[in-house]
């Protein structure tokens, strides 16, 4: 039905096709008596009768759409009275079998409701009407014809129900496919839109440790440089060179960052075109920056280093960066211990890093007569970078636990699970009792 309703690839419209049926059907209906040869057999002449008949049988097919069964039967009982009144010959007699134009008629009819109505209504059509109107055929059958009239009016109607049926299936199948397929792109789309929504997130989480950082150690060092300009203009001199390579290494990063969002097509998909990615062989130059800053920071490694993935590397390196960031802007000039623990027989990574809190007020009025870089104004926050470490170490299968010593100061402990052959079950993080500072809350802004 699809090609009838189709021309060049445009739809056309029910009503242009029903009718245009109707009419070609009602054409070749009328001029039936004009193309009977005159050896045939003996039928009554056309008048008036004949033509409302074979309008009767033709024209309802125009609004077959609206009203298919009761369509179906007008054009059926006009068929079947035209034969009975001898205006065209039977479908099957002496001179053979004959299957005009008002059988032609008939039998659209029968396909365009098969295609068109549900299936109760078509199994209607081919249990109830199809055997009545076979049965009407062989009645007005001449005598010796009428099995013969019966079987090829049954097949001729069955013909076109099942390919009426077919064509129905056809569709459906086809509605199918383009609905799976509207699906798989609204599934596409949506994936597209939680990938950008990721990667969003992601570039979030790297320039709240960019900026958290970087933009903390210029503020530092800005105080600094300021309380020793009069009394040091060298030193002053050297800090205002200090923040000056701290804003540059800030931009250069940012830039590298923001890199990502680039529209060139020609440069998706190219690794080699990725901004790089910190790593641990970083961390000293990361803690050379925050020694640099007032922060005493001691620091060392242990164990063999293993092999780790990339995003183990970057995970390692921002909870550091995060952790060093933290104390310097709640803590001030303090003692920190930095701690990485290379563990291969465990298969796991420790990153332990504790300062001891606020120097006390007599050593940090001291800092204030020195030429040491002071503690800046602590703003508290909604402790992002305490989540955003999280969400890094949860990432990559390790753990993370914070909170304040005992004694005083503040600890991050970190554990990464390091790449082995082992059972999946083996490669959890396996930590000896219960750290200590867990159950201690996260000062705000930490």
């Amino acid at each position: 039905m699809d090609r009838i309703e189709s021309l060049a690839g445009r739809r056309i419209p029910r009503a242009v096709t029903d009718t245009a049926l109707a009419l070609v059907l009602a054409a070749v209906c009328m001029a039936l008596p004009v193309a009977m040869p005159s050896a045939g057999p003996e039928l009554r002449s056309t008048d008036a009768g004949f033509f409302v008949l074979v309008l009767l049988t033709t024209l309802p097919l125009a609004v077959h759409r609206f009203l298919p069964l009761p369509v179906l039967l007008v054009m059926s009982v006009s068929a079947a009275t035209l034969q009975g009144l001898h205006y065209i010959p039977e479908l099957s007699g002496p001179q053979g079998t004959s299957i005009g134009p008002t059988y032609a008629a008939v039998g659209t009819a029968v396909f365009l409701t098969a295609t068109r109505s549900t299936p109760r209504i078509a199994t209607l059509v081919v249990s109830v009407f199809i055997p009545a109107a076979a049965v009407t055929e062989a009645v007005l059958a001449p005598d010796g014809h009428r099995i013969a009239a019966l079987f090829t009016d049954a097949v001729l109607l069955v013909a076109a129900w099942a390919l009426g049926r077919l064509t129905r299936a056809r569709a459906a199948i086809r509605d199918q496919a383009v609905e799976r397929a509207a699906a798989l792109e609204r599934e596409q789309v949506a994936n597209a839109r939680a990938a950008v929504m990721e990667e969003r997130a992601r570039i979030a989480r790297e320039l709240h440790d960019i900026v958290a950082h970087n933009v903390s150690l210029m503020v530092v060092q800005t105080i600094a440089a300021d309380r020793v300009q009069e009394r040091d203009a060298a030193k002053a001199h050297e800090l205002h060179g200090t923040i000056e390579e701290t804003g540059r290494a800030t931009v250069t990063e940012l830039r590298r960052l923001l890199d990502v969002l680039r529209t060139d097509e020609a440069a998706e998909g190219d690794p080699s075109k990725e901004p790089p990615q910190p790593t641990l062989e970083n961390l000293p130059a990361l803690v050379d920056s925050v020694r640099a800053a007032g922060l005493e920071v001691d620091f060392s490694t242990s164990g063999t280093p293993a092999e780790l993935p990339a995003g183990s590397h970057l995970t390692v390196y921002r909870v550091v960066q995060e952790a060093l960031t933290n104390t310097l802007k709640h803590a001030g000039r303090t003692r920190t211990v930095l701690r990485v623990a290379w563990e291969p027989e465990r298969a796991r990574l420790t990153v332990r890093l504790c300062d001891d809190g606020p120097r006390p007020d007599g050593e940090r009025a001291a800092d204030d007569a020195s030429d040491a870089p002071v503690r800046p104004p602590v703003v508290h926050g909604a402790g992002h970078g305490l989540v955003g470490m999280r969400e890094r170490v949860g990432a990559v299968g390790g753990s993370l636990h914070t909170g304040i010593r005992p004694g005083g100061g503040y600890c991050v402990h970190a554990v990464i699970p390091l790449p082995t052959t082992a059972p999946a079950s083996s490669l959890a993080p396996r930590h000896e009792g219960h750290f200590p500072y867990a159950e201690h809350p996260r000062p705000a802004g930490r």
